[in-house]
């Protein structure tokens, strides 16, 4: 990926070296890439679906979708209370600085085009351990995005994990995850997560993780439709395609049940299969658009 020289985000609090309290598992609220902890979920198909299409439509019968989402779960307390941290100026955290810039460049294209705004994300590098507005959270929970504070962590050690353990090597395998996790921003913002949090509760431990599966093959979908528009833009080299879909098939459930227990149980399968989720990614970057990443109303 052509990365260098380009605009880095202002939104990156670089918390490495701080600490973060208490370590743990990642909180209940958070959607994040696996290595290899699985997380249940759940929700409606008819009610994310529709959340998906008519946050697009609403706007030509009079109505603002925004208005209706400005009760989403948000955490102001945990927020205001979590340690700021400076700018990263190591090339590591310049890298993901230049990513989510270009993720807010595509999907501030996109709401606009809607007559919408994209409210961008905040990206808490940390080292170990952090605190959420989702909980607290370890490292070995692997990047994560958490709705109550509308914000992206990752432990930059998950892209050598992510190389050396996984084989998933590669700047854009590292763009493709934090992609993902914007995508679950994305998710958040046309309601889409606040549905499928409320929804899982009464759902049976299979109801929640298929759910859980397609919101997941959703925000790989996301993830392809930026890769579109950044490759539109001529900052994908030869070969970067194919290292984000290495990186979806090497963090598929199947893949790595099989690489952690040596079998599958496809009924505990929560983030989609390897196949899926380099099928859902490159429908996303295919035509870039957000009617061709429905997973709620189509086979996955």
């Amino acid at each position: 990926m052509r990365w260098r020289g380009r605009r880095e985000s202002s939104n990156v609090e670089d918390r490495r070296g701080q600490g973060g309290g208490i370590p743990g598992g990642f909180g209940r609220g958070g959607r994040g890439i696996p290595i290899p902890i699985g997380r249940a979920g759940g929700g409606g198909i008819s009610g994310i679906l529709l959340l998906v299409v008519l946050f697009f439509v609403l706007r030509a019968c009079g109505i603002d979708p925004m208005q209706i989402l400005e009760g989403g779960p948000v955490n102001p307390q945990v927020s205001e209370q979590s340690a700021p941290g400076a700018q990263p100026t190591d090339e590591e955290g310049q890298f993901v600085s230049v990513v989510l810039a270009e993720t807010e460049d595509v999907w501030n294209g996109i709401f606009q085009a809607e007559g919408q705004t994209y409210r961008e994300p905040t990206m808490v590098l940390f080292t170990d351990q952090v605190q959420s507005a989702c909980g607290f959270a370890s490292s070995a929970s692997g990047p994560f995005y958490c709705p109550g504070d509308s914000r992206v962590y990752i432990d930059l050690g998950f892209f050598r994990e992510l190389s050396q353990r996984f084989g998933a090597s590669g700047d854009f395998a590292q763009a493709y995850v934090i992609a993902h996790e914007v995508g679950h921003h994305v998710q958040n913002l046309i309601g889409v997560l606040p549905e499928f949090n409320r929804q899982r509760q009464s759902m049976s431990p299979t109801q929640a993780n298929e759910m859980s599966m397609r919101v997941e093959l959703q925000a790989d979908c996301f993830a392809g439709i930026w890769a579109h528009y950044t490759d539109q833009k001529g900052l994908l080299e030869e070969g970067d395609i194919e290292e984000a879909l290495n990186a979806a098939h090497q963090i598929g459930d199947d893949t790595l049940q099989r690489r952690t227990q040596g079998y599958v149980v496809p009924e505990s399968f929560n983030h989609g299969t390897s196949e899926q989720r380099m099928t859902w990614f490159s429908n996303g970057f295919r035509n870039g658009r957000l009617e061709d990443c429905d997973t709620f109303n189509n086979d996955i």
